[in-house]
């Protein structure tokens, strides 16, 4: 009889994020050979992790099509060598989607139906441009279900700026060049680079090189550099490209396991999950999602907001993260948040970043004992959110003053 188990995130890494389009570095790298190589780190980092253990492997993508599509997790677990026996398939909730690939393989693993598997997630946004090959059907806006600005996920950021007059313009601008700051501070700290998967690419004129850093950063962005940016999704609006996340490509992946397997494998996991959850918004403000998410995921777990000792919120605009900060009275530069930077600086391959959040949290966790909860949370496009919470295996008990 299969029983209930405890689910852990043993591990997980990820490739250097890129700029989209032609002048990024994965231009002429397959969105495929990304998940392919963030496997092979992964399971090479683990070896006490046999490949024919794995029971399944869930790999989401927001435009399943070309090279990103075909069942990625079967297709990518048999070009990164995993045995034929092994599993795999694909999944799609937009930006949310390597974090449904991770809850959708804990609740496999917490029912005792799975000991291993492997979730991530990937989006070459340069080869699939987001809202390619899309077909929205017309009643959404003939019945008037939405807003036809739902869909463009920077017109609902501006949205948020106007629902909320207090979460102005030059808050999202601070937040903005911080998150780039905190970025740029933990790369010359040493903390990024570990769970980076280096990958191999190649230019335009065929010379071969090696990517192994973020691309998109910009540590040298000032207040008055943000506040003379256009604002492209309206006019005069609030919203520049130095508060959104740019258009990125990258792939993720993380190892969970449950209880007995990590006993018997002798794995050291990074976290466990306590609890998770989905919400619904309007589209029209979809950046305010992962607020009634996160409250149904504490209400889950027993918690309050003030149990969580560290955030990694996906900065798809700063807008979307200020709003979840205002609402629950955390302060815009709280060092719970994001101390690491975010997706602004870091980058968005929308369905690859839930499990980014988690590998940072995890880092995290390890640095700072004192910590129990950690929470990591986003926004998704027609009007989501999805929030994940995680207990600290390294937790000592003992709170920092």
């Amino acid at each position: 009889m299969a029983e209930i188990s405890d689910v852990f995130f043993v591990d997980g890494m990820r490739t250097p994020f890129g700029r989209a389009g032609e002048k990024g570095m994965y231009w002429n790298t397959r969105a495929d050979d990304l998940v392919v190589k963030s496997i092979i780190g992964l399971m090479e980092r683990n070896p006490n992790v046999p490949g024919e253990r794995i029971d399944d492997v869930a790999i989401a993508a927001t435009s399943q099509t070309g090279d990103q599509g075909l069942t990625l997790g079967r297709s990518a677990a048999i070009l990164a060598g995993l045995p034929m026996t092994v599993p795999g398939f694909a999944i799609d909730r937009m930006c949310a989607g390597a974090m449904t690939s991770v809850t959708t393989m804990a609740g496999s693993i917490g029912v005792g139906m799975y000991d291993l598997a492997l979730a991530g997630g990937v989006e070459h946004m340069g080869r699939h441009p987001i809202g390619s090959n899309a077909d929205p059907n017309p009643r959404f806006v003939a019945e008037r279900m939405v807003d036809p600005g739902a869909l463009n996920m920077g017109v609902t950021a501006e949205r948020i700026h106007d629902r909320f007059p207090q979460l102005t313009k030059e808050r999202a601008d601070r937040y903005g060049m911080l998150s780039q700051q905190k970025a740029q501070a933990a790369y010359d700290a040493g903390k990024i680079q570990p769970d980076l998967v280096p990958v191999a690419i190649k230019d335009a004129d065929g010379a071969w090189g090696l990517a192994t850093e973020d691309e998109g950063r910009r540590p040298e962005t000032t207040m008055e550099g943000l506040a003379a940016l256009k604002t492209p999704f309206r006019p005069h609006g609030r919203v520049t490209a130095g508060t959104s996340s740019p258009l990125t490509d990258g792939a993720t992946m993380g190892l969970l396991a449950g209880g007995t397997a990590v006993k018997e494998l002798g794995l050291q996991p990074k976290m466990r999950l306590v609890s998770f959850a989905f919400a619904g918004v309007q589209p029209e403000i979809m950046g305010i999602g992962p607020i009634p998410s996160t409250e149904k995921a504490l209400k889950k777990a027993g918690l309050t907001i003030d149990d969580i000792g560290l955030f990694e919120l996906n900065e798809a605009f700063a807008i979307q993260v200020i709003s979840l900060l205002d609402h629950f009275g955390i302060a815009d530069d709280d060092p719970r948040v994001n101390q690491w930077g975010g997706a602004i600086a870091i980058g968005h391959p929308l369905a690859a970043s839930g499990v980014r959040l988690m590998i940072q949290l995890a880092a995290q966790f390890a640095e700072r004992p004192d910590v129990r909860y950690g929470l990591t949370a986003m926004c998704v496009g027609l009007g989501q959110g999805g929030s994940v919470i995680w207990e600290n295996p390294h937790y000592n008990g003992k709170r920092k003053k």
